[in-house]
């Protein structure tokens, strides 16, 4: 495991990184308007702007090129302009442009109602989906939101992580909570397993705003995705 815990410092911050399993299969989407339009699977979005990948075939965007279209979302839908950031591949990083009113109608989009209604408990897919053997539990929204818990050999909970949007929370045991602004990811694709590298600026201290947010998403998880005592056991330690 010491590959999932590894630091890295520098003189500007101190960085870490995490290696995840990676579910290959995403149900939020985006479609840009135009003759060539195309629909992308969105890989992260946050309030401000998403990543996305197309699976098959290529597209012409490059970067400050402008672009519009619709995401969607289980029953959900957003209009969205934005502006072409940057360009890797199949993968598109898009800025949106934000007003007033965009800012309401995405924070809708990405509320925790939504986020629950698709969420999934992926420890429990027993086709296609590779899980390591220490890993509890692992629920999945789409590209918002994520929660992974590990255990100890013995059984006993020995870690947890939220990913949600740009923002990474993390407990561990002996060491406690940890938060921090996620600043990339990446995939790492190999024979046997898919995996995500996820590197984050760690903050010098605990940020309260960040684990306000997974504890109100942790409070809208029902049993049905999660044992009634783990969420318990969950809770304490975010409100340790």
């Amino acid at each position: 495991m010491d590959r999932h815990l590894n630091l890295i410092k520098t003189d500007f911050e101190q960085t870490e990184k995490r290696i995840f399993p990676r579910f290959p299969f995403n149900y939020l989407t985006f479609k840009n308007s135009g003759d060539d339009s195309l629909v992308f699977e969105i890989k992260d979005i946050s309030y401000t702007g998403m990543q996305l990948s197309l699976k098959d075939g290529g597209h012409s965007f490059t970067a400050d090129s402008d672009i519009s279209g619709t995401l969607h979302w289980q029953k959900a839908s957003l209009e969205a302009v934005g502006k072409v950031k940057w360009v890797s591949g199949k993968r598109v990083g898009v800025e949106f442009k934000v007003d007033d009113v965009f800012e309401e109608k995405v924070k809708q989009f990405l509320s925790i109602e939504n986020m629950i209604d698709s969420l999934r408990p992926i420890h429990e897919f027993s086709a296609g989906v590779e899980v390591p053997a220490n890993l509890k539990y692992w629920l999945r929204a789409d590209g918002p939101f994520e929660v992974f818990v590990w255990r100890h050999n013995d059984g006993e909970l020995s870690r947890f992580q939220f990913l949600m949007m740009e923002r990474f929370v993390e407990w561990e045991d002996g060491v406690g909570i940890k938060t921090g602004r996620i600043i990339s990811k990446r995939d790492l694709d190999t024979p046997l397993i898919t995996e995500d590298e996820l590197i984050f600026s760690v903050d010098e201290s605990v940020n309260t705003s960040a684990v306000e947010f997974a504890q109100d998403i942790l409070s809208n998880i029902g049993t049905e995705f999660i044992p009634e005592e783990a969420n318990e056991f969950l809770k304490m330690k975010l409100n340790s």
